[in-house]
């Protein structure tokens, strides 16, 4: 009963870590709320598209504005706006925006208007910025997600066993080196070269936070695993898990590969 508690904790923390990591990350939707005719209007813009499927903008249908377009231009740097027209649908207005090369961005808001063409709301203080991306193939961004997912929980539960002392947390180590080595160090340069075109940009070729991070993780885990082969040693394995938990706190995606429109060329940091 001890153990299935350390799995059920480990379960909530790692699940907990992994929506806070998403939920702040730059690629989820940019959550708006409009008032409009002294009403709320809530929607989202997608700030994560594919260069195979291009970047849809959708806004809900709504009675409080008549008409809707999406303001955008190249990011970063001092590019024009080009102003695009949203169709409206069954159910909401939508628009296309030009697809870019992977690790492209480009910066976006909504303009909703009345039949008269006035102005009723615009996001221009807190625009959206879509990053495109190349298509990963399923057999590969599943196991990566799972992997990285399954390193986060065997992680935790090796440092509430270490804790609690309840388990063989010494062999919860090992499999979660195992997973981070898999999902992280040969699965996810994969993911990173079908979806931007270079396999590693971290340390010491380049300066991805999310490659960076990843190293910093796994060197704290291989730490913790050697000082733990010959006899226990619980207070490195809650360190590498105090690693891995601070590391995944920072956002998915922040500070990473990006391309420069004025070179033609990808830059990370």
């Amino acid at each position: 009963m001890k153990k299935v508690i350390i799995w059920v904790a480990a379960l909530i923390i790692t699940l907990s870590a992994a929506i806070y990591q998403r939920a702040t990350g730059p690629t989820y939707p940019l959550k708006l709320d409009a008032e409009l005719a002294g009403k709320d209007f809530d929607f989202k813009l997608t700030r994560s598209a594919s260069i195979g499927e291009g970047c849809t903008v959708e806004i809900p249908k709504s009675d409080l504005f008549d008409k809707a377009e999406i303001v955008y231009r190249k990011y970063p740097g001092n590019f024009d706006f080009d102003t695009l027209k949203m169709q409206l649908s069954a159910e909401s207005w939508q628009v296309q925006l030009p697809v870019q090369p992977a690790a492209a961005k480009l910066e976006y808001y909504a303009v909703l208007k009345n039949e008269d063409d006035k102005v009723l709301y615009q996001n221009m203080q807190n625009t959206a910025v879509v990053r495109f991306k190349g298509d990963v193939p399923k057999y590969i961004l599943v196991p990566h997600v799972i992997a990285m997912f399954l390193a986060m929980l065997f992680s935790t539960a090796a440092a509430l066993m270490a804790i609690f002392k309840i388990g063989n947390f010494r062999r919860i180590a090992f499999i979660t080196l195992g997973l981070l080595v898999l999902g992280g160090l040969i699965l996810g340069p994969i993911v990173q070269y079908y979806a931007f075109g270079d396999a590693w940009t971290g340390w010491p070729v380049g300066q991805d936070l999310t490659d960076n991070k990843l190293l910093i993780t796994v060197l704290a885990w291989i730490g913790a695993v050697l000082l733990n082969f010959k006899k226990p040693r619980k207070w490195a394995v809650i360190v590498a898990a105090i690693v891995l938990l601070a590391v995944y706190s920072i956002p998915h995606s922040a500070r990473g590969s990006e391309y420069n429109y004025d070179t033609g060329e990808v830059q990370t940091g």
